[in-house]
């Protein structure tokens, strides 16, 4: 149950940290994985309006997660109260979005 409680404070956190229309483009972005032409075509905004609202967002909550009190949903060993008997960490596997650029894994030879 606490990966559900981490994403219902994840959730609500942001809900309430976030003006209305930043809350529906962090939806569409982050949670529903949209990427910015279909965000700029569906809330009717454009390409530089998109990305100063993105980096904005990731500013206001990178801040309300860390200073929120009595416990900050970052760093997570925080918020889960360092490691637990018998109980098997949670992955949370992120599939890439098209057109990512990736970093070489090894030197070029």
């Amino acid at each position: 149950m606490k990966d559900e409680e981490y994403m219902a404070d994840f959730m609500l956190t942001a809900q309430r940290a976030l003006t209305a229309e930043d809350f529906r483009l962090f939806r569409f972005h982050f949670l529903l994985g949209a990427d910015w032409k279909l965000c700029c075509r569906q809330m009717k905004i454009d390409r530089g309006t998109f990305f100063h609202s993105v980096y904005r967002i990731q500013q206001r909550l990178g801040r309300v997660f860390r200073e929120l009190k009595p416990y900050s949903l970052f760093p997570l060993d925080e918020y889960f109260g360092g490691a637990l008997k018998g109980v098997t960490p949670c992955t949370v596997r992120m599939l890439p979005r098209p057109n990512q650029l990736r970093p070489p894994l090894k030197k070029a030879a």
